[in-house]
């Protein structure tokens, strides 16, 4: 391994757990998948081609772990309440307050369709411009363009209280 990968792939962690909370809505499934496809870059760093983005291939990787683990049965642990990390922040109460609203954040966006979620998490979370995003999603742009409206439609509906997904957005996501 080289080290101007590690290094690249080192500063990439927080990146790429955002990500990950941006597909799976749990923080310790992103903590698991970002693990995974870390590991998965290192045995196959052969595979990346000098020059090209790191991040878009690494975003490759984690999506197509997500996808592999929605095809594989469930399975799920429960966490103890002695696991419950205590809140850092000098000012408690708005400290709480940001965790609630990113909390709810979270919610909301894993209520989107999964390829709702793709585009808003690269788009809006990471930083990707549309032409990346598509071309890290393998879509047209139009397509980036179209979910993106529609997740940030749809996320803004959940959040002010209109509930669960549009029945026709749900099926406009099922048709992309």
């Amino acid at each position: 391994m080289t080290d101007p990968f590690r290094a690249e792939l080192i500063a990439l962690v927080p990146r790429l757990r955002r990500f990950a909370l941006g597909l799976t809505a749990d923080p310790d499934r992103a903590d698991d998948l970002v693990q995974a496809g870390c590991e998965r870059a290192l045995t196959r760093q052969h595979q990346w081609q000098p020059g090209t983005r790191l991040d878009s291939w690494m975003f490759k990787i984690l999506q197509n772990l997500w996808i592999d683990q929605l095809r594989a049965p469930a399975r799920t642990t429960e966490a103890d309440s002695e696991e419950i990390e205590s809140v850092p922040d000098r000012d408690w109460d708005q400290g709480m307050e940001a965790k609630l609203t990113l909390a709810q954040v979270v919610d909301a966006m894993g209520r989107l369709p999964p390829p709702m979620r793709l585009v808003l998490t690269l788009v809006c979370v990471e930083g990707l411009s549309y032409k990346e995003a598509a071309a890290s999603l393998e879509v047209p742009i139009g397509t980036v363009m179209s979910r993106l409206a529609r997740a940030r439609l749809e996320l803004h509906r959940i959040l002010h209280g209109a509930g669960g997904i549009a029945p026709e957005v749900e099926a406009h996501a099922q048709l992309h």
